[in-house]
């Protein structure tokens, strides 16, 4: 075997041996804290998201950059990104605000998937994101559930 593939595949044992040997992280846990209206234009509403990023781990998680999906009824409702940096502190926590657009055409697609005859009492909702680390590291996260239609939105309109 020629010298340079030797070099080659010695430094991919050491790359691969290095990544095996890192310790294992707890997943960064995310929810939404809060959201506040934002100044929409023309066939858009623009909302900022406020997220709460807790760290489980015993190593702070530099961020630079986050995004998130937000689906409802299992099709995509939101898109949003910021290209802010920080740190989430070991076993801490902080607040990421992101704004995020919903176009009139995906709200309108929404409500007519509601109103398509079935009733509906739960709305489905999932998000999906990413925060960018620094160097190679990348937390992605994942948070659903669904909440209740206060009593009132289901009764009919007369």
């Amino acid at each position: 075997m020629p010298l340079r593939r030797r070099v080659l595949l010695v430094l991919v044992l050491l790359t691969l041996g290095g990544c095996a040997g890192m310790p294992q992280k707890e997943p960064l846990q995310v929810t939404v804290a809060g959201i506040e209206p934002l100044q929409g234009e023309g066939l858009e509403l623009r909302m900022l998201v406020r997220l709460r990023v807790q760290n489980p781990n015993d190593a702070p998680f530099e961020f630079d950059g986050v995004s998130v999906t937000l689906d409802v009824q299992g099709k995509t409702f939101a898109t949003g990104v910021a290209g802010d940096s920080g740190v989430v502190p070991r076993f801490g926590e902080t607040v990421i605000a992101v704004p995020v657009t919903v176009s009139v055409l995906r709200m309108v697609r929404q409500v007519m998937g509601v109103l398509d005859g079935k009733p509906v009492d739960r709305i489905r909702y999932e998000m999906n994101g990413k925060l960018s680390g620094t160097g190679f590291s990348v937390a992605r996260f994942r948070a659903q559930g669904d909440f209740e239609l206060p009593k009132s939105a289901l009764a009919p309109v007369q």
